[in-house]
């Protein structure tokens, strides 16, 4: 749904964009991740066709962004980091205007402009002012208004920035719902944590260059990590750790507390080698964890901090 091929973009002498080609399918949500300056508000500007690529191309749904972009901005819903608001208007006034805008008849603005602010849950202050609204509020409404046309693909940039840990959480049940209609979703933001459970992939970009692109799980074996287990059992660790020393599968054994971590080789999945070879020593097993690599982990060893 969203493709770029060796993508260039520059100001001058600094390279924003450098050679970057990345992929992704319809219906994922797509987490877009770098420090300040790597590029990823420059990027998601030229798929949206507010900048224009110095080489390289871009496209939406097969749509070259630069040759088709009336098409591609009626596929395109965008929500930059910091939205515009006009003081004078109200809430449903403001999405009518942009329902103008977009060119959709007015007998239907109403039905569809109610519609968004059902599915944003914006009902109870459509009447107010769009200046008095709170950060979160204002952010529902941002949301609100890049889904008047339906379009098919959603670029936010930093969309849960300056939010309190519930309006974070209400975003982030939004993009789930946004996803469960078939939107694909492209995404940037500082909040790795919040990434981590929405995202089916992520990249990361630092200086211009895509560093890294694809699931989580498709990270570890990319910075050299193997998968990892926490058992614990009721009786005998001892004897717990040895069996599991024994295992082919199993590179390394460490008796944590009341923990044993178990290390896979090559990245092998063995949790149900261990639960049999526990069970049929008579070994009560309490749990048996995989250990979770975090986006903020993976995040530091891939990048450098480079700037521009």
């Amino acid at each position: 749904m969203i493709e770029t091929r060796n993508l260039h973009k520059n100001f001058g002498n600094l390279a924003a964009v450098a050679d970057l080609s990345l992929t992704i399918e319809e219906g994922d949500i797509f987490g877009f991740i770098g420090p300040n300056g790597a590029g990823k508000t420059t990027t998601m500007r030229i798929l949206v066709t507010l900048l224009e690529p110095t080489a390289g191309k871009a496209f939406i749904d097969g749509l070259d962004v630069r040759r088709n972009g009336k098409k591609v901005r009626k596929l395109v819903g965008y929500m930059p980091d910091f939205m515009g608001v006009y003081d004078d208007l109200k809430v449903f006034e403001y999405l009518e205007f942009f329902a103008a805008a977009f060119g959709i008849e007015r007998k239907k603005r109403k039905s569809i402009v109610e519609g968004v602010l059902e599915l944003t849950d914006l009902q109870s202050k459509q009447s107010a002012a769009v200046d008095s609204l709170s950060r979160g509020m204002q952010q529902r409404l941002g949301l609100a208004r890049v889904l008047i046309h339906d379009p098919k693909v959603l670029i936010l940039d930093e969309p849960a920035s300056g939010l309190d840990p519930r309006a974070r959480i209400e975003i982030r049940e939004l993009l789930r719902e946004l996803k469960r209609m078939g939107k694909t979703i492209m995404i940037s933001s500082h909040i790795l944590s919040e990434l981590e459970e929405i995202c089916d992939h992520v990249g990361i970009i630092e200086h211009g260059k895509l560093v890294f692109s694809g699931t989580l799980e498709e990270i570890r074996p990319h910075l050299g990590i193997h998968s990892k287990v926490r058992v614990q059992v009721a009786n005998n660790q001892d004897k717990a750790v040895e069996l599991l020393s024994a295992l082919p599968q199993v590179r390394q054994v460490q008796a944590l507390g009341d923990e044993i971590a178990v290390t896979f080789h090559d990245d092998q999945k063995a949790d149900g080698v261990i639960a049999r070879t526990l069970v049929k020593a008579n070994l009560d097993i309490i749990a048996i964890q995989p250990e979770q690599l975090k986006l903020d982990d993976a995040f530091l060893q891939l990048t450098k901090g480079i700037v521009h």
